[in-house]
């Protein structure tokens, strides 16, 4: 997973800028007030130029294992959702070693903070703030959105419109860490997680099922990891025997990487589903 992880941000990050001209970019944006010089709690805007019609908000949180990754690599992300009329925010947030996960989602809970009170100068609309994750970023999209605490901590409501997870890994990761073979990534996750098993349980995004109120977007590559298909289609019965509002899409042919790096086509149908996903809710 790692390895192939760092090729696909090597590849990505030598082209950025590349489909800009139609649209604006507003980068490095300082987003908390912990910020203390290293580029962790900064994002980037990608929006149309017209900015006096409202647009809905997609705001991508990168994945990495928590400990790699940055908004840079997903340039292409928000160019292309921005030509296709959404205003589109990627964040940085503090990684591990140096960070356990609650830092990470208090990180990503302050960008939203600040999309939702700051978004309107971009042509985006507050109210229809859509997050997305893509591996680890999933994990942290859906612990933010279930788990009340992290917005709490912001003094807000929780301001997701809708959940969009593109190959989500750690949903459930106490069954996860209970089952791993010991390994280098495995030891990593325990860095992040502790060795502490109630740690697992809490920060483990399925056990807050009850606090969903908004609609779910669930995308698994069809050779993916067996951990992310299992938790993801875990996830979206449950979501589904609850009656919340969920759906789930199998992408052939795609492993754990390419869901996210085949994204860099703009013709690339995860986008029309995305957009699909918008437009109904």
């Amino acid at each position: 997973m790692k390895l192939n992880i760092l090729i696909f941000l090597f590849i990505t990050s030598g082209f950025s800028g590349v489909y800009s001209k139609s649209i604006n970019i507003k980068r490095d944006i300082l987003y908390a007030a912990h910020y203390h010089g290293a580029p962790k709690n900064l994002l980037d805007i990608y929006y149309p130029k017209n900015t006096d019609v409202q647009k809905n908000v997609l705001v991508f949180i990168h994945g990495g294992s928590w400990n790699s990754g940055r908004k840079e690599t997903y340039w292409w992300l928000g160019e292309n959702m921005a030509k296709k009329n959404v205003v589109t925010v990627i964040i940085n947030y503090r990684l591990s070693p140096e960070y356990q996960y609650e830092a990470m989602a208090n990180d990503c809970a302050a960008s939203l903070k600040w999309v939702r009170d700051s978004i309107s100068a971009y042509g985006g609309r507050s109210d229809r703030i859509f997050v997305m994750g893509h591996s680890s970023g999933g994990h942290l999209a859906s612990l933010i959105n279930s788990d009340p605490r992290f917005f709490e901590q912001q003094g807000i409501p929780n301001p997701i419109f809708g959940l969009i997870l593109d190959d989500g890994f750690g949903l459930d990761m106490f069954d996860y860490l209970n089952a791993a073979v010991k390994s280098e990534l495995n030891d990593s996750f325990l860095v992040t997680f502790s060795k502490d098993r109630e740690v697992w349980k809490t920060g483990s995004p399925i056990n807050y099922l009850n606090n969903i109120h908004n609609p779910y977007l669930i995308f698994v590559g069809e050779h993916t990891y067996p951990a992310i298909r299992i938790q993801s289609v875990r996830l979206f019965d449950e979501l589904s025997k609850a009656n919340k509002t969920a759906e789930i899409k199998f992408i052939k042919h795609k492993k754990h990487v390419g869901m996210i790096s085949h994204m860099i086509f703009p013709g690339n149908r995860m986008y029309d589903m995305i957009l699909d996903f918008m437009k109904r809710y």
